[in-house]
């Protein structure tokens, strides 16, 4: 089995180079004016249309009403929708039917209880994203460069397609895949030199760690 990547958070022409240069199977846009990697609308476009056909395109947003999604989905056409927010299943459902988008979900793992909650999803998502659960008091959800208890995943059905992320970075993904076994993997500020400044180098090495990884 060949692990999926994925370079969330891109920004600019260089960082999006870097990403399909390394053979990126996703990118990730986000949609959500908190986060230092909040991209407008006609940016997301350019860089979005440059993508087309060589990686998958993700959007990202945050608990975003249906006229944003329709903005963002018109704009971009994005392969993936990835919903951040704290959106229900029936929520997942609705944007999933009328957005004609397949859907990938976030869910922010703190313990064990927090990981089985993705089970409510894997009929409405099409790929689960385990992500480190924000600290307190934080204003934007994510792992904040955190890496989460991995072994809380053991739980997970291994029918369970999903996306890891959380803390990774060139020195520990191959550790990461081995402990977790995930479909995919994801990364945004291990790959910045600074939050929302992708580092071109740092990008080409995550993505040449994952593609020569031992698979096992």
């Amino acid at each position: 089995m060949t692990t999926e990547a994925k370079i969330c958070g891109i920004k600019t022409r260089e960082a999006l180079t870097a990403a399909l240069d390394g053979h990126a199977d996703y990118v990730g846009f986000v949609f959500f004016a908190p986060s230092p990697r909040h991209l407008d609308i006609a940016t997301a476009r350019r860089l979005a249309d440059e993508a087309r056909g060589k990686a998958k395109i993700v959007a990202l947003t945050v608990d975003a009403d249906d006229a944003t999604l329709d903005e963002i989905s018109n704009a971009i056409a994005p392969d993936f929708f990835q919903l951040h927010g704290h959106e229900t299943p029936e929520r997942v459902a609705g944007v999933k039917t009328k957005f004609r988008r397949k859907i990938i979900k976030a869910i922010p793992v703190r313990t064990s209880e927090d990981a089985a909650r993705a089970e409510a999803y894997t009929k409405v998502a099409d790929l689960i994203l385990f992500d480190a659960k924000a600290p307190a008091g934080a204003t934007r959800p994510g792992g904040h460069g955190q890496v989460f208890d991995w072994t809380l995943l053991d739980a997970v059905s291994r029918d369970m397609p999903f996306m890891l992320s959380g803390g990774l970075t060139p020195g520990n993904i191959q550790e990461a895949m081995q402990a977790t076994h995930a479909q995919a993997v994801d990364v945004s500020s291990g790959v910045e030199s600074a939050p929302g400044i992708k580092d071109a180098e740092l990008i080409r090495r995550f993505l040449h760690a994952v593609k020569t990884a031992k698979q096992g």
